[in-house]
């Protein structure tokens, strides 16, 4: 791994004890070298982003989190809570999907900018402000001298999350951590946020972990994509060959259910059943319940490895879609 790279070992969230503790993440691994884009893609309660905000110590107290999460060597759940706070914003930064919960509503986009900067970079009022002015510029917020007076709710949902952009930026972190933050906008939008996110990401060399249920954003952005369902990786590929050549019956699912442009459809298409309930995972395949193809008794039974089916791609499953 590169000096600022971000990697991911055996990670395991358990929330309660017993019987009927929740195991939401289950033995995820995955890396992402500087410069480099992961994608992670799954359903809701797939442990996507429970993965990426344990690993960077953003969980309650009440979460147990085991296994190692290096940040340039830096094992992060190693670290105390005040190393942490040091670490994130400084080494680490965040944009997260709804940027009007996240924003201060009672503080200027100026003050939310520059606290971290003063913070973390020791930098004078001023220079803090000054540096404000040039990331408004620089994620494409027109006008920024006067933008910086401006309050949250006086901006678009856009530009709230270009500013969220902007002090995750602030500091030139080594790894951004993107939780679907083009969720709620419009397609417009959302294309610019990944041209921002793209441009930046080439002038600073930063890695990024891209966190999002859609794997067309993901597809457009991300150099590798790790699929996750019930709290574990079930599929790790290059993009290319993730739509090429996907593999897992869980991922041939998420990519038909895409809508296609010119494609006409009566209806969405769904894959069958819901997630699995992480106080009562079943034995074997955690896909089995829902799977189309079922072909393999081991699937009820065993649990599969996440292994290399051709150089560079892994599935986990005992039933192989072939290209």
């Amino acid at each position: 791994m590169s000096a600022s790279g971000f990697e991911v070992r055996d990670l395991e969230v358990t929330f309660g004890r017993g019987p009927r503790a929740a195991r939401v993440v289950r033995g995820v691994s995955w890396a992402v070298p500087a410069g480099g884009t992961l994608g992670i893609v799954g359903e809701s309660g797939s442990g996507k982003s429970m993965s990426v905000l344990a690993s960077t110590g953003l969980v309650p107290s009440s979460a147990t989190v085991t296994g190692r999460a290096l940040l340039g060597g830096t094992d992060l759940l190693a670290l105390s809570r005040r190393e942490l706070e040091r670490t994130r914003g400084r080494r680490l930064g965040f944009v997260f999907q709804d940027p009007m919960t996240s924003l201060n509503p009672l503080l200027t986009v100026e003050r939310q900018i520059t606290e971290g900067i003063e913070e973390h970079l020791g930098r004078t009022r001023r220079a803090a402000r000054d540096r404000a002015r040039e990331l408004l510029e620089m994620v494409g917020i027109p006008d920024p001298a006067r933008r910086l007076n401006a309050y949250p709710h006086q901006m678009s949902g856009g530009m709230r999350q270009r500013v969220m952009i902007a002090i995750a930026l602030a500091c030139e972190p080594e790894v951004l951590v993107a939780d679907e933050p083009t969720t709620a906008l419009d397609v417009t939008t959302q294309a610019q946020i990944l041209e921002v996110v793209r441009e930046l990401q080439n002038r600073i060399g930063m890695a990024v972990v891209w966190i999002s249920h859609d794997l067309g954003v993901v597809g457009g952005l991300a150099d590798e994509v790790a699929v996750m369902y019930g709290g574990q990786v079930v599929e790790h590929a290059s993009t290319e060959a993730l739509h090429r050549s996907p593999t897992h019956p869980y991922t041939v699912g998420l990519l038909g259910a895409r809508p296609v442009l010119g494609e006409v459809r009566d209806r969405l298409v769904a894959i069958p059943g819901s997630p699995p309930d992480p106080r009562a995972v079943p034995p074997g395949c955690v896909f089995h319940d829902r799977c189309p193809k079922r072909a393999d008794p081991r699937c009820a039974t065993e649990v599969p490895p996440l292994a290399e089916v051709r150089p560079g791609h892994r599935a986990r499953t005992f039933c192989l879609e072939t290209p």
